[in-house]
């Protein structure tokens, strides 16, 4: 009897541990899920859409339905035109993850470091 009220306690933390509060994400924004910016690489390793157009201050999420891919800023290799692109880095297949916070007016390019030629996974995004 003791071992079972044992368990149904410790079932009972550890599901109370899994619901809501804790888990840094982004205070005060939409939570990765509810991003509407998105960029998409599917299944065929394409990625879309090829040009996104958000608002000063916004978040892209990115969302990886292919295999891996190291999504970085133009310019190849130094990465520096927008530094908060370079936030996403790797993703492997059925990985998502945002940039940082797209603050200043401009016009960002994407691309997978690891294969910077490759015109399916380069894309733009512009910020005004």
């Amino acid at each position: 009897m003791r071992t079972l009220r044992s368990a149904v306690l410790i079932g009972v933390v550890c599901a109370a541990s899994m619901c809501g509060g804790g888990g840094g994400g982004n205070p005060g924004g939409p939570s990765p899920s509810d991003n509407p910016n998105q960029l998409t690489i599917s299944a065929a390793g394409v990625i879309s859409p090829k040009e996104l157009v958000v608002p000063p201050g916004s978040r892209v999420l990115f969302i990886n339905n292919h295999s891996r891919h190291n999504m970085t800023s133009d310019p190849h290799p130094e990465h520096n035109d927008c530094p908060e692109i370079n936030q996403v880095g790797v993703l492997t297949q059925g990985q998502r993850r945002e940039t940082g916070n797209l603050i200043t007016v401009r016009t960002c390019g994407v691309h997978d470091h690891d294969d910077p030629d490759n015109a399916n996974v380069r894309a733009r995004i512009v910020i005004r």
